[in-house]
């Protein structure tokens, strides 16, 4: 699903992201990607979406090396990724129902099948009688699962999630957390950025630690393994 192999990045101003970095992600895993601030989690991340190309060593996806991809191959490779934010980033002058609706349109997705998928992500993520809201009118929680309903509307088989518990209460976290297991037991392979100690430690799931641009830890059914 996922290899980096001796991926190495290092900036304009010669600081040193990631080095020499060997991960494999298969098909249907529930990984988190923890490390401290600085650590090299954000570069991970962006290499993964074309954001930014590594300097040296080779990214693959579904058996292609996303690194020798030309640019206008990139927005047709993006359709295949959903991407959850800490910070939601919905369009504040649509709706609900019109948030999740607009990236099915950018892929010229069929008026019928927009008018059949987007109830269905809107009902999985338990937004239903909440369709015809805008952003300002529905809490921080309600927002993350907009912005997740959008993210796997399109089907992905990978889904990132930076951060997506950052901005909201443990509560409201844990919910939104279920929401995610239960769309990687449907298939989908999810990637988590995350210093949420406490969610982490209690799911269980593989942890990938980056600590000063190396692999530190690769642990399945790991822990969180810092200090808050």
């Amino acid at each position: 699903m996922i290899e980096f192999k001796k991926v190495t990045k290092i900036y304009d101003n010669n600081v040193i992201a990631l080095s020499n970095v060997d991960i494999t992600i298969e098909k249907g895993e529930f990984v988190f990607l923890v490390g401290p601030s600085g650590a090299g989690k954000s570069t991970f991340i962006k290499i993964l979406l074309k954001e930014i190309e590594p300097t040296t060593g080779s990214v693959i996806l579904n058996n292609a090396d996303i690194t020798k991809l030309k640019r206008d191959q990139i927005p047709y490779f993006r359709r295949k990724i959903g991407v959850v934010f800490q910070d939601f980033r919905l369009i504040d002058t649509l709706n609900v129902y019109e948030n999740v609706a607009f990236a099915l349109r950018v892929t010229e997705c069929s008026p019928k099948d927009i008018r059949k998928r987007v109830p269905l992500v809107l009902d999985l993520v338990g937004l239903s009688k909440k369709h015809m809201a805008y952003p300002h009118e529905i809490s921080g929680g309600e927002q993350q699962r907009v912005s997740l309903a959008r993210a796997i509307v399109n089907n992905p088989t990978l889904l990132i999630a930076d951060e997506p518990t950052g901005n909201l209460d443990p509560e409201t976290a844990i919910g939104i957390m279920d929401i995610l297991n239960d769309i990687n037991k449907a298939g989908t392979t999810i990637v988590m950025a995350t210093h949420a100690k406490n969610i982490v430690d209690s799911m269980k799931k593989r942890v990938i630690a980056i600590e000063k641009g190396v692999l530190a830890r690769d642990e399945q059914r790991g822990r969180y393994g810092y200090e808050d």
